[in-house]
């Protein structure tokens, strides 16, 4: 079985020493951050209590304690710590020199590629904002802010293909995005290329050749 690091490999890093790189052993805190990050994507947040993060990161349940206070804000920052390997490999670096057409449609491929893996289990930040009824948790706002910087990405793609309303292409583009996510977790798309598809009518409809 593939963990939550294997499938987000940048989730814990070493540390390179003059030309030689030699892997340190993560902190307790960090293997907290790594374990539940790991546990509450592949289990879900209601079955995984503070006992299961503990044994998993090798930590003591007081430690986990002292460090984080709560399994809420545990939730809140391990979602947040690995925020950025989750968003990385569907986000292509801002290159002005490659069109915006193909700049939003390389994230619906890279998507395409994150749904069709055995570790898929949906969006972490979905899931997380889908299991928390309180509006006010603060792993709500940590999903909420992550999803504001891919829609920032695409409503700055928009304003470079000079789209017809970028905002507006924006919204319809990250509501393809995460309506492909749950389609694909759910397991109803007869067409794999549909969410591309439905992107590139999109940006005719707005102008953006």
């Amino acid at each position: 079985m593939r963990w939550y690091t294997d499938l987000f490999p940048r989730a814990t890093a070493g540390h390179k020493l003059g030309d030689v790189t030699t892997p340190t052993r993560p902190t307790p805190r960090q293997r907290l951050l790594d374990a539940a990050a790991d546990l509450f994507y592949r289990q879900g947040i209601g079955a995984v209590g503070v006992d299961l993060v503990s044994k998993q990161a090798g930590v003591s349940k007081r430690t986990l304690y002292q460090q984080f206070g709560s399994k809420g804000r545990l939730i809140a920052e391990s979602l947040d710590a690995h925020g950025a390997a989750l968003i990385g490999p569907y986000l292509p670096v801002e290159d002005p020199a490659v069109g915006a057409r193909q700049q939003i449609l390389a994230v619906f491929d890279g998507l395409s590629g994150w749904t069709a893996s055995d570790t898929f289990r949906g969006c972490p930040f979905i899931n997380t904002a889908a299991e928390l009824a309180d509006p006010g948790h603060p792993a709500r706002q940590v999903a909420r802010d992550h999803k504001l910087r891919l829609r920032g990405y695409f409503a700055r793609q928009a304003e470079r293909g000079q789209a017809t309303d970028p905002q507006r292409l924006a919204d319809q583009l990250i509501v393809v995005f995460d309506g492909a996510i749950v389609q694909a977790v759910i397991g109803t798309l007869q067409h794999p290329d549909a969410a591309r598809s439905a992107v590139q009518a999109l940006l005719d409809a707005h102008g953006i050749p």
